[in-house]
């Protein structure tokens, strides 16, 4: 079992490896029975996905940013037995000249060293604004 500074630092590495917009490093942080939950009612985006889903998501929405990634930026974290709680940034331009900056909230819960499951919280107006409008 890891501390909470270890599942704070696991979740640090998890939004170093999404900012490289590399899908399979990313899917490596997660647990094989891993969950992934999208806030919001966005066709396409919102959602709860397994691993092999967020796979296909992530590579879909790549494809868009300029640099092939979206950067995360944790501004702060606090964890408690296996769960963290983070507090984020985003920043991306996509390929069509808009950009996509948002804030977040990530709860994290690890088993045995890898991303159990996230949950996922955003302003979802402004993500379909850039993405669907």
């Amino acid at each position: 079992m890891t501390t909470p500074e270890q599942n704070i630092d696991l979740a640090d590495n998890f939004a170093k490896v999404f900012s490289t917009g590399d899908v399979e490093q990313i899917l490596d942080t997660l647990h094989p029975e891993a969950t992934y939950w999208v806030s919001g009612r966005i066709d396409g985006m919102s959602g709860s996905y397994d691993k092999e889903g967020l796979g296909a998501l992530l590579g879909g929405v790549t494809s868009v940013y300029e640099n092939g990634a979206l950067e995360i930026t944790p501004t702060s974290a606090i964890a408690q037995g296996d769960k963290v709680a983070v507090e984020a940034t985003s920043y991306a331009k996509l390929k069509n000249g808009k950009v996509y900056q948002n804030a977040y909230h990530f709860l994290f819960e690890f088993r045995d060293g890898k991303i159990l499951s996230v949950k996922e919280y955003m302003d979802t107006q402004h993500a379909y604004d850039i993405f669907y409008a």
